[in-house]
């Protein structure tokens, strides 16, 4: 069970020990001897370190809040002397919580349409480099080396090494990192991979660059990967297990 929920009272928390510092520099560390002490003040940092990323994204925003009326506001209402009832008090932080929903949504789409139109930029310019190939669906790839083995089917399972890097060169994963390769059903993951590793033969590797609508689309995947982001692998194909043949049913 929560025992708070940090609201703009919280703020006015952390604002007033804020000016309380400000106004008196030279104050003493507080007392923390027992455990009791100890838990009063994690309690107050866990919600100042909240309260001031929460600040901060206000300010980015375009909603700076005025933090000597937060904390008139938190002293008015200690005093039970608050000049906003209780019941309008409430309805103007759904209000603010509305207009910040709707900031970050207008954030998101200008991001999202950035990221489309970089991305759209970076493949352009890499399609025309030499050696560059490029596939209907619109997968990009340079053959680094040329295998002579078979080539997997989307049902098939492949043992690969890769490398993952954004279009700016950074590294996001890589196999060689665990020093194992990787096996995965090949169906199973990226369209993009699935597509590609299929024009590979064993012994095969090739550099990818792969559009986000073929990756891991406008949602991204798991904070790693930004929503609309063209990706590029460095994959040697290794091995392939080939899948069980369909029974066939004889009637």
């Amino acid at each position: 069970m929560k025992l708070f929920k940090p609201t703009m009272l919280a703020i006015a928390l952390v604002s007033v020990l804020g000016c309380q510092e400000a106004v008196n520099p030279t104050e003493t560390a507080p007392v923390l001897e027992t455990e009791v002490q100890k838990q009063a003040y994690s309690l107050g940092a866990s919600i100042g370190m909240y309260m001031q990323k929460n600040l901060e994204q206000h300010e980015k925003l375009g909603l700076p809040l005025d933090q000597a009326l937060i904390t008139r506001g938190f002293i008015d209402s200690l005093a039970g002397k608050s000049v906003i009832e209780k019941e309008e008090v409430q309805a103007l932080l759904m209000n603010l919580d509305k207009e910040m929903k709707a900031k970050q949504q207008e954030v998101a789409v200008a991001d999202s349409a950035a990221a489309i139109a970089e991305g759209q930029k970076f493949l352009d310019e890499n399609a025309k480099k030499e050696g560059v190939k490029v596939t209907e669906s619109g997968i990009q790839y340079v053959v680094i080396t040329e295998g002579e083995g078979e080539k997997p089917s989307a049902q098939d399972t492949v043992t690969v090494h890769y490398t993952g890097t954004f279009t700016n060169g950074e590294k996001f994963d890589s196999s060689h990192d665990t020093g194992k390769p990787a096996v995965f059903p090949l169906n199973r993951v990226i369209s993009g991979w699935t597509e590609g590793v299929q024009l590979m033969s064993v012994g095969s590797k090739y550099t990818f660059t792969i559009p986000s609508d073929l990756a891991y689309g406008p949602n991204g995947s798991q904070g790693r990967i930004p929503g609309n982001s063209v990706l590029q692998f460095e994959i040697e194909l290794l091995e392939i297990k080939k899948a069980p043949a369909a029974e066939i049913t004889t009637h």
